[in-house]
């Protein structure tokens, strides 16, 4: 039974928050910086959100300007605190950040790495954004990473999958709280084994980014290691449309698997497109033709339609876990009522991050006394929680990527409305997707020294 209202859907348009609550512009002088970038002046505090409104993630980047919204609204002391009741930290109190009433403004990514950075660059230089949170693309977070590691800003990455983010390319002003490729890999490959049988043979579709990269290697090491077999993996440009061409080989390759390793609209087209082509109608090697998609979301089941039926993914949180598992993800109904009163609809695992980075952020302030960059990462680097709606989380101090339990979902057979289109299948323990900071997949790169900037 979900806590959700369908009757307040509606409410608010998607994207409607584009742009509201924006800061005028706050051109800072060398010598008001108090030792570090961007020190918040006089009685407000701006952050910084930096989410594709344009680009094939374009919905998942207006639901998380819509969390990002609510968050500065709880931090603010307006509407009913949402996660403020149940964050295990009381150190927020809904009187802004150190007592300043909190500001932002907004950029759009385009899901695009240039028009990222200078959007970033922009609310850095132009807006006094002393955080930058958002995005939906890793190859976006890498970039704006690297722009806040240099500039010295705090990013609190929004939803970024690749193992990149907190592998060969983490930096220490950075903080994800999203799981990674690996951890699907993980989670995945044991469910995967058990309901398609240990020999198999598997087509990979890959985005040609660091994302699709990392997740094609997080898979293909998970599901070989307990017996499948991997025949061919092809790149996909991130601009593509239309996969036909690259699902008709599919049929003659000998695979019976395909793994979409894609996400937001091309997730949605690539299925679509392999759904049309009649995969799943096929018999191959004696076995039913399977589709796997390592992450999706409600939002893009929702695009998928019913194609999306039956298809196992992985997912960083979704909102219906305390309902239907319990006090162990407090906090999950608590923000899915502030959202679905305010907005209509439930929030997908992309606002969640986002709203949760901006608590985060916030409470480290808090409790570090000091909005210094070089504060702040102390105060969030080894940091535990829970309240969260994740259940217990840490964020490790080697490469400030949370740990915590990862969610397994199927597309629901029979949905019960347009917003309830997954079932959760299994919540896989941190245990069994934690990884050593030295493992393979995270090689390369080093966290350094945090940057306090001017």
């Amino acid at each position: 039974m979900s806590i959700f209202n369908p009757t307040r859907r509606g409410l608010i348009q998607a994207g409607a928050v584009a742009g509201a609550g924006l800061a005028l512009p706050t051109y800072l002088r060398a010598d008001g910086h108090s030792g570090f970038t961007n020190a918040p002046q006089g009685d407000t505090v701006t952050l910084g959100f930096n989410v594709p409104q344009s680009g094939p993630y374009a919905d998942e980047g207006a639901d998380e300007l819509r969390a990002f919204q609510l968050a500065v609204e709880h931090l603010n002391g307006e509407g009913d605190g949402g996660m403020l009741q149940t964050f295990s930290s009381k150190a927020l109190d809904g009187t802004g950040i150190m007592g300043k009433k909190v500001q932002f403004v907004t950029g759009d990514t385009q899901t695009k790495s240039d028009a990222a950075r200078a959007s970033a660059k922009s609310m850095i230089e132009k807006d006094g954004a002393i955080m930058i949170s958002g995005g939906s693309s890793s190859g976006v977070a890498v970039a704006v990473q690297a722009l806040c590691q240099e500039a010295g800003i705090i990013f609190m990455a929004g939803l970024t999958h690749a193992n990149d983010t907190t592998g060969k390319d983490k930096q220490a002003n950075g903080f994800r709280h999203f799981f990674n490729s690996y951890m699907s890999g993980a989670a995945l490959a044991p469910i995967l084994i058990d309901q398609y049988g240990a020999d198999r043979k598997a087509y990979h579709l890959t985005a040609d980014y660091n994302w699709g990269y990392t997740t094609e290697e997080a898979m293909k090491s998970s599901t070989e290691a307990l017996g499948w077999e991997t025949v061919n993996s092809v790149l996909t440009p991130l601009t593509a449309t239309d996969f036909s061409a690259y699902i008709a080989p599919v049929i003659q390759s000998g695979a019976d698997v395909l793994v979409l390793n894609h996400y937001g609209g091309n997730m949605v087209n690539s299925l679509t497109n392999a759904v049309q082509f009649g995969l799943r109608d096929l018999d191959v090697n004696g076995k039913k033709f399977e589709i796997v998609v390592p992450l999706y979301s409600e939002l893009m089941a929702r695009g998928a339609g019913a194609n999306i039926k039956g298809i196992l993914g992985s997912q960083n949180w979704d909102w219906k876990l305390e309902n239907e598992l319990g006090a162990r993800f407090s906090g999950t109904n608590a923000f899915v009522q502030s959202f679905g009163t305010k907005f209509g609809f439930p929030p997908s695992q992309a606002a969640h991050t986002c709203y949760v980075q901006t608590l985060l952020y916030a409470d480290a302030v808090t409790r570090a006394g000091s909005f210094n960059p070089c504060a702040v990462g102390e105060a969030l680097a080894g940091f535990e929680f829970d309240g969260m709606g994740n259940g217990p989380t840490l964020y490790r101090a080697d490469d400030h990527q949370c740990f915590k339990d990862v969610v397994v979902v199927k597309g629901k057979e029979t949905p019960d409305d347009e917003y309830d289109l997954v079932e959760i299948v299994e919540v896989t323990p941190v245990d069994q997707v934690t990884y050593a900071p030295d493992h393979p997949q995270f090689a390369g790169g080093s966290l350094g020294t945090c940057n306090p900037g001017a």
